[in-house]
């Protein structure tokens, strides 16, 4: 199996490598290079976790997602992150978040030390992806818009993931109106993304954002996407972007899966805000399917699984007090995340 994997993933490389897609052309080759028998016979277990059906995917996943950006890759100690993916994978958390971009080289999150070497999410997981395959949802992202370096990032992916297969493949970080022109055009990474779904690489497609409302809501109707992971409403007093009230019902619309994220930002904010209380206020809106959220110790991991294990929605009057606690966090201008250049996955 293992030198089936490596034939056909070298067979890749060198195509891609070949630069068959030539950049400018506006034409994406047939793409038969790129036919990937994707592994049937998923074991998706969710161990009694609250589960739902994420979109018109057919696929069921847990409500909770395991976000491996920058908070995950922070953690200095590599069996310890090993044994967080094993545990995260036995208590039934197996919709796995990562990307080509998400690394510890960004930023760091508060209460984190900055390591001196590099710790890259996908090539961290990929020894737990390789040996238990079946058993992971797994969802990567690819950043660039020139389709033949996205090209070859995406197959980079493939080789740190140690697989030949994505669950789900989405494009990263949709910023503006601009981007998703950029992104439209014949050849670009809409197209790509389709006929990789096609050829059997990805099961499924979508994109992410944390950016422009029109933008995301634009991205919707651009292609026929299987997903969308979209963050919360962080209020921009110069720029307020109401994703929720605009892309989420544009997306449920066209029964898509709905991913949200960037909802424990907070907690860094405003003194006495319970992260679990945000996790729950944002399990508890309408619209999302499910909510991601970064995972950097064992004791954050036993706290959400408890929290989920014991989840019900939460009551409408606590959402409202909590919506006025958060009011101030919406209105923080000095937030990274509001600034120019903030790179998603930086904190999850």
């Amino acid at each position: 199996m293992e030198n089936d994997k490596f034939t056909r993933r070298k067979f890749v490389k060198g195509t891609v490598g070949a630069g068959l897609l030539v950049a400018g052309s506006g034409l994406l080759p047939s793409c038969n290079i790129f036919r990937i028998s994707s592994k049937s016979g998923s074991v998706y277990d969710a161990k009694g976790l609250p589960t739902v059906i994420f979109g018109k995917t057919g696929v069921r996943v847990p409500r909770l997602v395991l976000g491996l950006g920058s908070r995950f890759c922070h953690l200095e100690s590599d069996e310890e992150a090993y044994k967080l993916l094993h545990q995260a994978l036995d208590s039934g958390l197996y919709y796995w978040d990562t990307a080509r971009a998400y690394d510890n080289s960004m930023a760091t999150p508060p209460g984190k030390t900055k390591s001196p070497r590099l710790v890259v999410s996908e090539v961290r997981i990929g020894p737990v992806v390789n040996a238990r395959r079946k058993e992971i949802f797994l969802s990567t992202k690819v950043t660039s818009r020139d389709p033949n370096q996205a090209m070859r990032d995406i197959e980079d992916s493939l080789k740190r993931l140690q697989t030949d297969h994505l669950d789900q493949l989405m494009i990263h970080d949709v910023k503006s109106m601009a981007d998703v022109d950029k992104l439209s055009e014949k050849g670009n990474l809409v197209d790509i993304l389709h006929r990789l779904k096609e050829q059997g690489l990805t099961r499924l497609i979508g994109f992410s954002g944390h950016a422009n409302a029109q933008a995301m809501t634009a991205m919707v109707s651009r292609g026929d996407f299987d997903s969308m992971l979209i963050a919360a409403n962080h209020w921009n007093p110069k720029d307020p972007q109401p994703r929720l009230e605009m892309a989420i019902p544009a997306a449920k619309a066209k029964n898509m899966g709905v991913v949200l994220m960037k909802v424990v930002r907070p907690r860094e904010t405003i003194v006495g805000l319970d992260p679990n209380e945000l996790v729950k206020y944002a399990l508890s809106l309408k619209g999302p399917d499910v909510v991601v959220v970064g995972i950097d110790s064992m004791a954050v991991l036993e706290s959400n699984l408890h929290m989920l294990q014991n989840f019900k929605p939460m009551d409408p009057d606590r959402m409202k007090e909590l919506a006025e606690q958060l009011t101030p966090f919406y209105n923080h201008e000095n937030l990274p995340w509001m600034a120019p250049g903030y790179c998603d996955g930086n904190w999850a």
